[in-house]
């Protein structure tokens, strides 16, 4: 079963850091803007002290030609006691390549709040590794620094787990959402996204009250991380809920039957109590992604399994943060999806 050590809560006035494990567009000179916009908003709302990292504002192509230095700016990160917490800039797609870096003695030693997601699933299972809790939350680029203002909901999830915890904490859906693409330019700061009317939890099936430690992150992310030493021992899925979300590509239907069904031949299935599904992109292929849930687990003997689909958290906006190891509750009959324990400290 996953046991993880929890962070120290933050506090008005702490210091933390913001740092480029993927792609290192937050350094480039067309999009140094938005990593503007982002960090005033951490500033504003939460009244942090921020900093960059060495290499936070290197660049996308000084990054990707440098994975070396993108995991000795994790390891700096942790290190420094100085810093309470650490946002990822953005995802990306190949932070995967940190892991022949990466000192997993210094996250143990010195555990503090990690937060992102999409790519950062790599990172986020690098904690698991080392035994600390971490964050499936919103990232600089892309929600810190939403067009006109940072959304309220992203706002009150993140703030409540982190700086305030409550003994249980409720999972909501967002009234609205969106995902629709506006280009990262200056010219659309000032431009809102369109938000869409969004419905509650849709329970697929399961009907008993189920618990346990969470554990996921993005689908295709995962998938990378399958064969190698960063993915979890299956002992660590032992009664989990289990969250998993599909990335802004919105990942053909029979690719998501394949990798679901790849996660009950590795015995992944039967060893949890519960999976949460975050909404696709904009909705796209959810109806599909059902039906097929539906048809995976029946092949595994799965029908009591508690199944929601169309949870906040992933590539829309505004968004959850789920914090890793952290024991939550499924309760089908009244839909609701609940964290049992503080995240933090």
């Amino acid at each position: 079963m996953l046991n993880l050590q929890k962070p120290p809560r933050l506090k008005k006035g702490d210091t933390v850091c913001t740092i480029s494990l993927s792609w290192g567009g937050a350094g480039d000179k067309e999009l140094i803007h938005r990593y503007k916009a982002g960090i005033a908003r951490l500033k504003e709302h939460y009244q942090l002290h921020v900093v960059e990292m060495p290499h936070t504002l290197s660049g996308s192509d000084y990054l990707y030609h440098h994975p070396e230095k993108r995991a000795e700016d994790l390891m700096t990160a942790f290190k420094d006691p100085k810093i309470k917490a650490i946002f990822s800039c953005i995802g990306g797609n190949d932070s995967i390549r940190m892991l022949p870096f990466i000192d997993f003695s210094v996250i143990k030693a010195n555990p503090k709040i990690f937060v992102g997601y999409s790519d950062s699933t790599i990172t986020h299972l690098m904690c698991v590794k080392a035994g600390i809790s971490s964050f499936y939350g919103p990232a600089i680029l892309s929600d810190f620094a939403e067009n006109v203002a940072f959304p309220t909901f992203t706002k009150i999830n993140f703030g409540e787990l982190t700086f305030s915890p409550s003994p249980r904490f409720r999972f909501e859906t967002a009234d609205e959402i969106t995902g629709e693409y506006l280009p990262w330019v200056s010219e659309n700061e000032k431009t809102a996204r369109k938000f869409v009317p969004n419905d509650g939890y849709d329970v697929v099936q399961g009907q008993g009250v189920v618990s346990g430690p969470l554990i996921g992150g993005c689908m295709e992310v995962l998938e990378m991380a399958k064969g190698t030493t960063l993915f979890p021992a299956l002992s660590q899925f032992d009664g989990a809920i289990l969250f998993l979300e599909t990335s802004e590509v919105k990942a053909n239907p029979w690719w998501f039957e394949d990798q679901l069904r790849n996660y009950g031949m590795m015995g992944v299935l039967e060893r949890i109590n519960g999976i949460v599904f975050g909404k696709p992109k904009e909705g796209v292929h959810q109806a599909a992604y059902r039906e097929l849930t539906l048809k995976v687990l029946a092949e595994f003997s799965l029908q009591h399994l508690s199944v929601f689909f169309n949870a906040s958290f992933g590539h829309n906006e505004p968004k959850l943060t789920l914090p890793y190891g952290r024991i939550a509750e499924l309760n089908p009959q009244n839909k609701t999806f609940t964290l049992l324990e503080p995240a933090v400290l």
